[in-house]
């Protein structure tokens, strides 16, 4: 590369047929353009390629080979990690591949790798459908779905990989090519909980299920009653009805509607509710731990749209702000982890700070651990802390807290982390996150980017 050109004007100069936009330091729009979620995470990119289709993709794919630059993919801009960003290097940013095709007969929707949950959920939900997601509905299809995919509708219908019918994949070669189960099935098993590490998604093909109304919302306790809470619920979740999922939770209560003033900024543990089904077999399913523990300050499950339940909190968490992660698969919570919880569940350093127990059982474990990348299938729950501030000041009392509390509890864990809720942790970390699933990952990387262009990702190094 000349010594006076940047890469942003290299590539204007040597990609003519690049529909997108390419966006470098220089101009008006690229520190709005860098930004992503995580406001803890300052990068400076080289290169913004703001690709218009698959084709723009490839060509920014061998633009960056040619040019021994470090490449990164953004789709919705939320890995807390930060990395869909990199710094002196060149970011493919997918953000205007935005098409939503609904097929209500089929019941597939094929989605463009840059839409966001909320996007493909108010589409689905237009035909009373809908595939599994995650639970913040700005967060971007493509990096939920490659890391697996958990949310409210878990239990029922699985992970988000679980629901994946085809990809369209722009390889390290720059070769396009399909994939499914009967197409490239080891490339279609290695997307599945494999993460970024195998070429860069255009599109997404999900078999869609009918979800029209939930019953959901949270319920939440007094921090007093929160050891009781979590004993119970440890031992009622397994056994509930697979349409009800609940995650457990710390946190504290949003400062605004629906929740009254009174509560307004407590911190309570809380189960957050999601019941696929109609309002009296939603109450029928909770009572169990409902009548088992102390009464809660507010039961707040009431019929909702999927896809409105599914943005529920998306203005408690807004982009911009600062997030600190650790994260654990966890099989069983003992008296002495239950403790430990509540130690730490009591000492949230700001409001926005939190603790979730996401169950993982139901039609989660219909799939061995070897039917796709994401390994952890015998797991219970997958458990997240996470430090949340918008004051850059406070970004060490989030981080202190939040490794604080994984280091209490990661003893009690299974070894391993869903890999979306993870900070770069190295690749032990990696390694122990997908098992004996790791060396078959190892060997498809060796076939699909043996030169590890996909790095910048909670990588998976290709097999010598």
């Amino acid at each position: 590369m000349s010594t006076v050109m940047t890469p942003a004007a290299t590539a204007r100069r040597e990609l003519p047929r690049f529909a997108g936009q390419l966006i470098g330091p220089g101009d008006a729009d690229y520190d709005e353009v860098r930004k992503v979620y995580n406001a803890m995470i300052d990068r400076r990119p080289a290169l913004i390629a703001q690709c218009a289709g698959p084709e723009d993709v490839a060509q920014i794919v061998s633009f960056a080979q040619a040019h021994s630059l470090p490449l990164a993919v953004r789709g919705g801009g939320h890995n807390g990690a930060g990395l869909g960003t990199v710094d002196e290097g060149v970011v493919i940013d997918l953000s205007l591949l935005r098409d939503i095709e609904v097929d209500p007969q089929a019941r597939t929707v094929r989605v463009g790798g840059g839409c966001t949950w909320a996007e493909v959920d108010r589409a689905t939900g237009e035909h009373g459908l809908a595939t599994p997601s995650g639970i913040i509905s700005t967060t971007g299809v493509g990096g939920l779905t490659l890391g697996g995919g958990l949310g409210h509708l878990t239990r029922k219908f699985g992970l988000a990989v679980d629901n994946l019918l085809e990809a369209e994949v722009v390889l390290a070669s720059g070769e396009r090519v399909r994939t499914s189960a009967d197409e490239r099935p080891e490339l279609f098993w290695a997307l599945r909980g494999g993460g970024g590490n195998f070429g860069v998604v255009t599109s997404f093909t999900f078999r869609l299920h009918e979800v029209g109304t939930v019953v959901a919302g949270p319920t939440l306790w007094s921090l007093d009653d929160a050891a009781a809470v979590l004993s119970a619920y440890r031992e009622f979740i397994g056994n509930a009805p697979r349409e009800l999922n609940g995650f457990f939770a710390f946190m504290s209560v949003p400062p605004g509607d629906p929740f009254p003033e009174e509560l307004h900024l407590r911190k309570v543990c809380a189960v957050v509710w999601c019941y696929v089904g109609d309002e009296a077999d939603a109450a029928a399913a909770m009572a169990p731990l409902l009548d088992a523990v102390p009464a809660p300050l507010l039961h707040g499950a009431a019929p909702v749209p999927h896809a409105d339940f599914q943005g529920a909190f998306d203005g408690v968490y807004p982009a911009g702000h600062q997030w600190y992660w650790r994260a654990d698969f966890v099989n069983e919570i003992s008296d002495e982890a239950v403790e430990a919880h509540v130690k730490w569940g009591k000492a949230m350093p700001t409001w926005q700070s939190s603790m979730h127990l996401y169950p993982i059982d139901g039609a989660v474990h219909d799939v061995a651990s070897e039917d796709t990348a994401w390994s952890y299938r015998d797991a219970q729950w997958g458990s997240v802390f996470v430090g949340v501030d918008p004051a850059a000041e406070n970004a060490g009392t989030i981080k202190d807290w939040t490794v604080g509390y994984f280091d209490a509890l990661h003893p009690h864990s299974a070894g391993g982390a869903y890999v979306n809720m993870m900070m770069d942790e190295g690749q032990e970390r990696v390694k122990a996150s997908y098992r004996d699933n790791y060396e078959r990952l190892a060997r498809i990387k060796a076939t699909y980017d043996p030169n590890n262009v996909f790095r910048v990702n909670q990588n998976i190094e290709p097999a010598a």
